[in-house]
């Protein structure tokens, strides 16, 4: 049934949470809700501090990293991206984590998006910023990264998505959003 520009009336009233993991970067936890209908359900909800990624551009090609995803058990070319650390601005994560990772400073941020990763059980927000005005800076990766930084063409990254050696929203929004800039020169 669909609903056609109606918002619902209702949102789900939190009756207990119970926390069940609390990591360095997630914590979990199980929230009781009251339904509009007067039953209760479980929502099981990732916290996460938020993160920024950079689609940064360097002699026309896009800037990305190459490091191994245990989640998926897969190596994975990605835009630089990292959490945010508390209170940290988003603009500023995205320009410390894309000279950590890649050893390139942007001159400029501009914000393209901000969106929810997985709404339905995280509720992680990511920041993606644009910059085409690079300068070589400082590498400085944490001690558990392991990582190969290089400079994509568009049909590299088209196939590297065919492939799925590009798999990840926030990268597979940067190519998309990299293709409407070379078409309009806007972001």
């Amino acid at each position: 049934m669909s609903t056609g520009d109606k918002k619902p009336i209702w949102r789900e009233e939190t009756i207990h949470t119970e926390p069940v993991f609390q990591g360095k970067v997630i914590s979990l936890q199980v929230d009781t809700v009251a339904l509009p209908d007067g039953k209760q359900a479980a929502r099981e909800i990732v916290r996460h501090p938020g993160a920024s990624a950079v689609m940064g551009l360097v002699d026309g090609k896009l800037l990305v990293v190459d490091q191994y995803r245990k989640p998926m058990d897969k190596f994975q070319i990605e835009i630089p991206a990292g959490k945010l650390d508390a209170g940290e601005d988003p603009m500023a994560a995205a320009a410390r984590e894309l000279e950590e990772e890649t050893g390139y400073r942007a001159k400029e941020l501009k914000l393209v998006s901000a969106f929810y990763t997985s709404p339905g059980f995280a509720d992680e927000k990511l920041y993606l910023y644009f910059a085409d005005q690079l300068e070589a800076g400082e590498q400085r990766l944490d001690e558990d990264e392991d990582l190969i930084v290089e400079a994509i063409t568009m049909e590299q990254a088209d196939a590297y998505i065919a492939e799925g050696r590009i798999s990840d929203a926030k990268t597979i929004l940067a190519v998309y959003a990299w293709k409407l800039y070379l078409n309009t020169g806007k972001i």
